[in-house]
């Protein structure tokens, strides 16, 4: 029993790339960003408007949407100038006010950026480091680009919103698996496999379904993933910090909702996203999510649907047969592994055919069966008949 225990646990390790995109590098282990990014303690020390503000660190989303809802346009245009990074990231501030405050926020690190870039002080490397952070800048500065959030700590955090948020009637939200943070959040390789291409794709066939619907998607790229082949990649610990972060995004979403009628998210959870989503589930609730969807999954860290503990739908899309992620052992042994496979019937989930898909990134691919499944998912439309 000993040796078959140490088998399971090799394969675990050698097998478990449950990563997102760059494939079969070892890696090391990631710090995780948690918390409320830079300019947190300046926020909590301003008095201005004579009474505290909502603490970015532990303030409910409702709480800070009921506060923003009882100030002026001018009280809150000054703190999001003021206080661009918090505002930028505070989950259910108003939509339009974090776009505003996190062009903000990235124009000072773009500056930074360049300065360094430009420091004859500094290492070539360094200087190199910093160029390529102020090209990325640049590109998310943009016009039409709408940033929901960012934070420049670490390997940088970023989402996205394709469409008008305040405006949709039907909105989804992708969570990435691995290798994706700032600098390969929207880069043109893969384009399906990044979080900007899988929204900018679902969004385009959302419009095509239904001409006319206001609709929108959330590229989240709101946690530190694994990196490569590693631990991190084997075991939920990044999976569960992302986990509370992705909890307070959708709970902002709600709170912040321009039109209550407008149903919740669909929440589409890739490769080791769908871990992240797997641990998020007990605490979201239907007016968070009304769907949960896993595609190219390693396991959600539930023996099955009812041990996720959540109200929303549970689908799985259909697993294509060079989708590598079926070479992953469905094992949860000594912290390694995420378990069940969301595909089996044991699992019972809904399953989504996902014809016309190559590959562990290829599901929203224009033209296959998996976006146009995961279009009507969102819109509301799906039928088994597909």
């Amino acid at each position: 029993m000993g040796r078959f225990k140490r088998t399971l646990v090799a394969a675990a390790l050698a097998a478990a790339v449950v990563a997102g995109t760059a494939g079969w590098a070892v890696s090391d282990e990631q710090a995780v960003v948690t918390g409320p990014p830079a300019g947190a303690e300046a926020w909590r020390a301003d008095h201005s408007l004579h009474r505290r503000l909502p603490d970015p660190a532990t303030a409910a989303p409702r709480t800070v949407a009921a506060f923003f809802a009882g100030l002026t346009e001018a009280q809150s245009e000054d703190l999001a100038a003021r206080h661009a990074l918090v505002v930028g990231n505070l989950d259910g501030a108003p939509v339009p006010l974090r776009y505003e405050a996190n062009a903000r926020a990235i124009a000072a690190e773009r500056a930074k950026a360049q300065a360094r870039a430009a420091d004859p002080g500094l290492t070539r490397d360094a200087r190199e480091e910093a160029r390529g952070r102020a090209d990325r800048y640049e590109r998310l500065l943009a016009p039409g680009r709408r940033i929901l959030a960012f934070d420049p700590r670490g390997r940088g955090q970023v989402a996205e919103v394709y469409g008008d948020l305040t405006a949709a009637r039907h909105t989804a939200v992708i969570v990435p698996g691995s290798d994706i943070d700032l600098r390969t959040f929207d880069r043109t390789k893969d384009r399906y496999g990044t979080p900007a291409g899988m929204a900018a794709s679902l969004r385009a066939e959302m419009e095509r379904r239904a001409p006319g619907t206001p609709t929108a998607v959330i590229a989240w790229a709101g946690y530190t993933t694994p990196v490569g082949l590693g631990l991190d990649a084997a075991t939920g610990r990044l999976a569960q910090a992302g986990a509370v972060r992705l909890e307070r995004l959708l709970a902002g979403l709600s709170a912040a909702a321009a039109s209550p009628a407008a149903p919740p998210p669909a929440v589409f959870c890739h490769s080791y996203g769908s871990v992240v989503c797997g641990l998020a589930a007990p605490t979201v609730d239907r007016t968070e999510a009304a769907d949960l969807v896993a595609l190219g999954s390693p396991g959600m860290r539930a023996d099955s649907v009812a041990g996720l503990h959540t109200d929303a739908r549970v689908w799985a899309a259909a697993r294509n047969s060079s989708d590598w992620i079926g070479n992953v052992p469905n094992v949860d042994l000594f912290g390694l592994g995420h378990g069940a496979d969301p595909t089996s019937a044991e699992f019972g989930a809904r399953v989504v055919p996902t014809h016309g898909a190559h590959g562990h990134t290829g599901y929203f691919a224009p033209g296959t069966d998996s976006l146009r499944n995961f279009a009507d998912i969102t819109l509301g439309t799906y039928t088994s008949a597909h």
